[in-house]
């Protein structure tokens, strides 16, 4: 995995914008769209404010979650609330071209076959996603993807529901449709982050942001969740 340690949330945010910006105009210039999937959090959404002020062929892009909270239309908790508010109020994807987790179903396994089936019908069979932006939790946790979750066990679905985690069950993007993405994006910011962030590295299997393949990875951190004397720099 590419390393880069940035002095702050603010310098991995504007880093990060300018590295899916490249990712996106390349996709497109090559496969005619650019398939980006993405998570929730604090320094996403400076990264996507930024994205929104850099240069992309957005007609051509389509936007997927990689998680979401079961939670009303709406809801502050919701990642698509966050994600309108920062960048699809800012920029012209077509608004077909956006493609939120059905979170609101009754039915939440149907709901999450019908993303999968989503991401089938624009990214091929099986889905290939251009790039998957994911975090980093203080647990080691990924996407929705948690310490002891059945859904870290998933390996013939693309899509599957977490069991309740700070009072919410969550949909999620499972380790075989990120394991295909051309490009892994990872945020670390944060010194909570500190303590996973070298088992994130060293490919922990006992964290499950380690069990993420890293041939195709590059990871944007600050010099707080690198900790003293920071994590290997490679530009």
């Amino acid at each position: 995995m590419q390393t880069r340690i940035l002095a702050d949330a603010d310098a991995v945010a504007h880093e990060a914008a300018r590295v899916i910006a490249a990712e996106a105009r390349a996709a497109v210039a090559t496969r005619a769209q650019f398939i980006l999937a993405v998570s929730g959090g604090s320094t996403p959404w400076q990264m996507l404010r930024a994205l929104a002020g850099e240069q992309v062929p957005w007609p051509a892009v389509h936007v997927v979650q990689v998680d979401e909270r079961v939670a009303p239309a709406r809801d502050p908790q919701r990642n698509l609330t966050h994600l309108r508010e920062s960048l699809l109020a800012h920029v012209p994807v077509p608004v077909d071209q956006v493609h939120a987790m059905p979170v609101e179903e009754a039915d939440l396994d149907a709901a999450a076959r019908s993303y999968a089936r989503t991401l089938e019908r624009i990214a091929g069979t099986p889905p290939v996603l251009d790039l998957a932006h994911l975090g980093l939790g203080p647990d080691g946790h990924t996407a929705s993807l948690l310490p002891g979750d059945p859904a870290l066990e998933v390996s013939d679905r693309d899509v599957a529901l977490s069991g309740v985690y700070m009072q919410r069950r969550r949909m999620t993007l499972t380790y075989p449709l990120l394991d295909r993405a051309r490009r892994i994006l990872w945020l670390v910011t944060g010194a909570d982050k500190a303590a996973m962030l070298p088992r994130l590295l060293a490919a922990d299997p006992s964290i499950p942001a380690g069990r993420v393949r890293q041939e195709r990875a590059l990871l944007l951190a600050d010099r707080a969740a690198a900790g003293k004397g920071g994590a290997p720099h490679s530009p």
